[in-house]
């Protein structure tokens, strides 16, 4: 059975991260080949403004009294992605591990103001997150995500989640794998502008399917990189897999996600509207209680999703 992670709290939100990559690209200007955070981490100066980013959300969380739950630099830290980059297979070990110290290090700083704060593993699709997710079959996706799961099983990370997964078959196998690893997941669903997952199924299909595949094992469902114009279709869909639908991290503006990693600048819409979108979310889905951002959003976004799902 699914373990209830971050625990249920009454009265308690988790704040995530914002769009960690975009802010890195646009607002501080650093490169990451194939969108590969991990790559920074032995460049000294990235290193001090990704964590001067980090200690911003973790102040949001302190100031309106949120817990957090937030991942780091390890989104493409997988054997095809870092493959690409010319990384061995030891070397992504290292890496994996190095990118799970440095959010504990931050989560010890604010241990006494974040008293709930949990960490977890970032793990992107093995293929295109702005397609169909490629053809991929449940098993070869169990295999290739146990190498990422296996490594993050033995750090500090509380769970794992698989992020702008679109493909419900990848689905089913990393969900089986980190069963088999014995290390919990979440699974976020990435939807097109229509509402659905660009290979087909709503989101309500997405989650019902899969969660009967795997026979309830993952801790929650969720959906991330769409703005609350595009999901709002997908949420509208009644039936009982609202509940188990905790984690939504919106875009800042309502455009292209291609086009948003493309533009050469930070499309960060209007924070005080997402706080206002997402307040009204926290109201009809009180059972979404992990909240953040995506693409295009940073700590101001954070501060208004939180300063309003305070008063739902």
């Amino acid at each position: 059975m699914a373990q209830d992670i971050p625990p249920r709290i009454d009265n308690l939100y988790y704040l995530t991260e914002g769009g960690v990559e975009t802010e890195v690209m646009y607002k501080w200007g650093f490169e990451l080949p194939e969108f590969a955070m991990f790559t920074l981490l032995d460049n000294p100066e990235a290193d001090a403004i990704i964590r001067d980013m980090y200690r911003r959300y973790f102040d949001a969380a302190a100031e309106y009294g949120c817990g957090i739950l937030i991942c780091g630099h390890d989104y493409r830290a997988s054997p095809d992605w870092s493959s690409k980059l010319g990384y061995s297979a030891e070397q992504l070990i290292d890496l994996q591990k190095r990118c799970i110290q440095f959010l504990d290090d931050i989560r010890n700083e604010y241990a006494d103001q974040v008293p709930h704060a949990y960490i977890a593993g970032g793990i992107g699709p093995r293929g295109d997150a702005y397609g169909t997710g490629d053809d991929i079959t449940e098993t070869e996706a169990e295999d290739y995500h146990s190498v990422q799961l296996s490594t993050l099983a033995e750090t500090n990370a509380d769970m794992a989640i698989a992020i702008t997964f679109t493909n419900i078959a990848e689905a089913v196998g990393i969900i089986r794998a980190a069963e088999n690893i014995g290390i919990p997941i979440g699974m976020s669903f990435n939807l097109g502008p229509n509402g659905r997952l660009r290979s087909g199924p709503s989101l309500a299909e997405a989650i019902e399917f899969v969660d009967t595949e795997t026979g309830g094992t993952a801790a929650w469902f969720g959906t991330n990189c769409a703005h609350p114009l595009e999901f709002e279709p997908a949420l509208a869909e009644p039936g009982s897999w609202q509940e188990k639908l905790r984690y939504i991290r919106p875009n800042a503006a309502k455009m292209d996600k291609i086009a948003l990693c493309s533009l050469g600048h930070l499309e960060d819409g209007d924070p005080v509207e997402l706080g206002r979108q997402m307040g009204d979310v926290a109201k009809r889905f009180p059972r979404a209680d992990i909240l953040g951002g995506c693409c295009g959003t940073d700590e101001r976004h954070l501060r208004e999703v939180a300063k309003c799902i305070g008063n739902r």
